[in-house]
């Protein structure tokens, strides 16, 4: 784990490190079972009854060792098997044999418990769910009490996040080593609740060399945006164009260039329609602003070199907020996508003038950053926005690679991919950002991430934490509620402040800045 992100393993990846392990492995499933069940007790303190479900593979022989120490720390115990013992080898066979000396016999007919322990398929588990398997998970969901799953929840795919149908829903998880990929990603995520990491006693030098390819975006990361310079002006501190504005939607452009400018950037240039200039200069006091042709209140091919003029200075560009959708503005973002040298930030409309030709993004030399929901995703790819929110790892991952471009698939598991990287998780969000504006207030300050020469992934992920750790000062300061996308924008400075060593709500001493191109990878 670093400041700026923590692994996150596929079950690959799992075995892989576990393969380093040079003691015998039993000791791993003894450490992994006395684990869980230590924080069952600790997280559930007045649970006196568990019942502990387990199945036929490993993940049932860490249950095995569950139901053992659970009954040493004073617990009654129901053991609940959900294949036939005999089914039982190795590690998980012997375990069996030890729960059957301390007299843990298995019941015919599982009876009321307190609490329940998932221990059916762990981090084996990938496609569809066997019959009797999805029956065991339905009669796990149907309990009352306290759900503890043993690794990863039954029913989720560890390495990505996708369920079988359905799965078992945790209130904990303990996961063996690091976190799994799939209790960050949804759906996996909405099944995880509490995520805990146990160390089971793999040595770290030798897991790092198995360094998993996929991370978990930690507050540390904000650090990187870096601070200005005693000699910058307000060009070298990073300088920004925003295109877009339309009748009804002069907010989305006005809020990115006010979330850039609290990002740090120097200078902001809006251009948008002439005849929506003074609404948008009302909005933005501090924002330079290039009145374009006006086409009946939207930007036209017209404006192209005025536009190519103003990003001549800019160290990257914002295209897409409020821009309006129709035969011109999907020219003039092409046009622009071509003409421009600039990093872009494509959002919104921008992303609507796509279309479905992602493989237009390829063509361009200079980094590009998209910032999708599922459901422009979803357009983007050719895919309804549901195979997206089943399948979000596969959607980002697909389209970093088709675009060749930072893709940001945006929700409550916000996903960072770029075509050789693996994929960035960011848990640092609040439900309060599902509002009108929060993607445009994040289109902002990836630009003013680009603006500071942050390769494309870092400034996307940068950009990500801090939207992230905003909306929750945010939401502290005004409640969740009525959270609204500037009081996220108002939020900002301290949150960069705060990485940078200044008074701010996140300790300097947990964030040790790398230098500000280097890439996390």
């Amino acid at each position: 784990m670093t400041d700026s992100w923590e692994a996150l393993f596929t079950a690959s990846e799992m075995r892989a490190a576990e393969a380093t392990y040079s003691g015998p492995t039993l000791d791993l499933m003894e450490r992994a079972g006395r684990s869980c069940a230590e924080a069952a007790v600790a997280r559930f303190p007045g649970i006196g009854r568990w019942g502990v479900h387990c199945g036929g593979g490993s993940n049932g022989g860490d249950g095995l060792v569950v139901a053992r120490h659970l009954r040493r720390l004073g617990r009654d115990v129901e053991l609940v098997l959900r294949c036939d013992a005999n089914r039982y080898s190795g590690n998980a066979a012997e375990n069996f044999r030890r729960c059957r000396e301390l007299a843990i016999d298995p019941v015919e007919t599982p009876t009321t418990t307190d609490g329940v322990v998932d221990a059916l398929l762990g981090t084996g588990f990938v496609g569809e769910l066997r019959s009797e398997a999805g029956a065991a998970i339905d009669d796990i969901n149907r309990r009352d009490g306290p759900v503890v799953s043993v690794d990863v929840p039954s029913g989720v795919d560890a390495s990505s996040g996708e369920i079988g149908t359905r799965a078992v829903q945790a209130e904990l998880t303990v996961s063996f080593h690091a976190r799994k990929l799939g209790h960050m990603v949804a759906p996996g995520s909405l099944f995880s609740g509490e995520v805990i990491v146990a160390d089971i006693g793999l040595d770290s030098a030798q897991a790092a060399t198995r360094e998993a390819a996929n991370g978990r975006i930690c507050p540390g990361i904000v650090a990187r945006i870096g601070a200005r310079a005693a000699g910058d002006n307000k060009y070298t501190a990073g300088s920004i164009v925003v295109v877009g504005g339309s009748p009804g939607l002069t907010g989305a452009p006005a809020l990115t260039a006010r979330a850039a400018l609290r990002a740090g950037a120097g200078v902001v240039v809006g251009c948008v329609p002439a005849s929506l200039s003074a609404v948008f200069e009302a909005q933005s006091l501090e924002v330079m602003t290039r009145s374009c042709v006006d086409l009946d209140g939207v930007l036209s091919m017209e404006d192209l070199p005025l536009i190519a003029a103003a990003a001549s200075k800019a160290g990257a560009v914002a295209i897409g907020p409020g821009l309006g959708r129709g035969d011109v503005a999907r020219d003039l973002v092409e046009a622009l996508m071509s003409e421009l040298t600039q990093p872009i930030v494509l959002d919104a409309d921008g992303l609507w003038a796509l279309g479905e030709n992602l493989e237009s993004v390829s063509s361009r030399t200079n980094p590009t950053v998209l910032t999708p929901h599922a459901g422009e995703l979803g357009r983007l790819l050719g895919r309804p926005s549901t195979w997206v929110d089943a399948h979000r790892l596969a959607a980002v991952t697909e389209a970093s690679v088709r675009a060749d471009a930072v893709v940001v698939l945006k929700g409550a598991d916000t996903l960072v991919a770029s075509a050789e990287n693996g994929v960035l998780v960011s848990d640092l969000g609040t439900p309060g950002l599902a509002t009108a504006g929060s993607g445009d207030v994040l289109t902002g300050i990836v630009a003013a991430a680009l603006s500071r020469r942050l390769c494309p992934l870092d400034a996307a992920a940068v950009g990500v934490a801090i939207a992230g750790l905003a909306a929750r000062r945010a939401a502290a300061q005004v409640g969740m509620p009525g959270l609204i996308a500037s009081d996220v924008v108002g939020a900002i400075p301290a949150i960069v402040a705060g990485a940078q060593g200044l008074p701010g709500p996140i300790s300097s001493g947990a964030l040790n800045a790398g230098p500000a191109g280097r890439s996390l990878r």
